[in-house]
């Protein structure tokens, strides 16, 4: 059994994915503090040929706060001008008319917390890619908040009786493979090649939202894009 362990973004970037395609079980981290200005609520789309920010509104969002007990607002204005910011800047996009109405869907699903939220994008996401990871949330089964660091993630992977852990290549210095082996693990980071396809812009803009990968990609072009990363 392998498994990876993640906060829970909004329309995360390719790797975020190709992390999900690659591990049996992939466990949604949302009883930990919420991150501001961070990729919960907010990602990069193409706007004019450039990186633009469209963000999801929230309800008195704190770092204080855990990610499953914020909640996204009220204010449906907010939603609707993301809707509308997708559909001017991708109109043109040659599989728009495949993917636009399953992003609406996703953005306008009401949900009661960012969690939640962004739980159904995933899985609503890795349907459409034809993705048959497992989703669990952490809130949800584990129990053992009262851990920290990797601690916390080896009693997930006891509970789980996972063989195998796959971390962001931005956790090696954090995560150490010794206890991971000494725990009857094996750890492992995945890292994103660098994925180019064609674009609206004249310069190929990397690592967007994964809007713009759907946009501009068949559901087969993308699932060899989520081959493209190595392991260390």
């Amino acid at each position: 059994m392998t498994i990876a362990v993640m906060q829970p973004y909004f329309f995360p970037y390719i790797g975020y994915f190709q992390m999900i395609n690659a591990v049996d079980r992939f466990v949604i981290f949302d009883d930990v503090n919420y991150i501001n200005k961070g990729w919960i609520n907010r990602n990069n789309i193409l706007v004019n040929g450039k990186p633009n920010k469209i963000t999801v509104p929230l309800k008195e969002a704190s770092q204080n706060k855990l990610i499953r007990d914020i909640f996204l607002s009220d204010d449906q204005k907010g939603i609707d001008k993301i809707g509308k910011t997708i559909e001017m800047s991708y109109k043109k996009a040659p599989f728009f008319g495949n993917v636009f109405s399953f992003i609406h869907d996703c953005i306008s699903a009401k949900t009661g917390s960012i969690s939640e939220y962004n739980t159904k994008i995933l899985r609503a996401t890795c349907s459409y890619l034809d993705i048959r990871t497992a989703f669990v949330s952490t809130s949800s089964v584990y129990n053992n908040t009262s851990l920290q660091a990797q601690e916390r993630i080896l009693d997930i992977c006891a509970k789980e009786n996972a063989d195998e852990y796959i971390n962001a290549i931005g956790g090696m210095e954090l995560y150490s493979k010794e206890l991971f082996r000494e725990r009857n693990v094996r750890l492992k980071f995945i890292k994103a090649k660098p994925v180019v396809y064609k674009q609206s812009g004249n310069e190929f803009v990397p690592w967007l939202s994964m809007i713009d990968i759907l946009m501009f990609n068949s559901p087969e072009q993308i699932n060899e894009m989520l081959n493209q990363y190595e392991l260390f």
